[in-house]
């Protein structure tokens, strides 16, 4: 298992917590890790806490520069329609392919391919894969965020 799987499990339990509760809100992130700070405080160490808060922070900041990329990447699937689940796993790995340059691309796909087989249903790996394939392919410049 890679080093940053349980952030990413984390970032994924966060972001179906915030999205369930219909709205993209840092204070729904907030509420999350208050709730369960134990269970984060035993999931993961110091480096993988602030990788979490990253993909994140990182996905509710760019939420709709990645679901535009997601809806042009996703033929016959409005983001609406797609299991939560999917939809966020594509989410965070989206993140990281557009704004996470010093993480390999095929990291970020295979990640959240796994993610779907763990947390998805029968076909979410096979789904996840083709969306995130079909970004890859289209995404044309790859640009860390602007630090302010």
């Amino acid at each position: 298992m890679g080093e940053r799987r349980n952030a990413r499990e984390l970032a994924l339990q966060a972001l179906f917590f915030i999205d369930l509760n219909g709205e993209n809100s840092m204070n729904l992130f907030g509420d999350f890790c208050n709730h369960f700070q134990e269970m984060i405080d035993e999931r993961v160490n110091e480096s993988q806490r602030n990788f979490f808060v990253h993909l994140v922070e990182g996905v509710l900041g760019c939420i709709d520069e990645i679901d535009e990329s997601i809806r042009k990447s996703s033929t016959n699937w409005r983001i609406s329609r797609m299991p939560v689940t999917d939809r966020n796993i594509i989410r965070i790995a989206v993140y990281e392919l557009l704004k996470c340059p010093d993480i390999p691309p095929g990291v970020s796909i295979n990640e959240a391919v796994d993610l779907g087989k763990m947390y998805g249903t029968a076909g979410s790996s096979a789904f996840i894969n083709g969306v995130l394939d079909r970004i890859r392919e289209t995404a044309t410049a790859i640009e860390p965020p602007k630090e302010s």
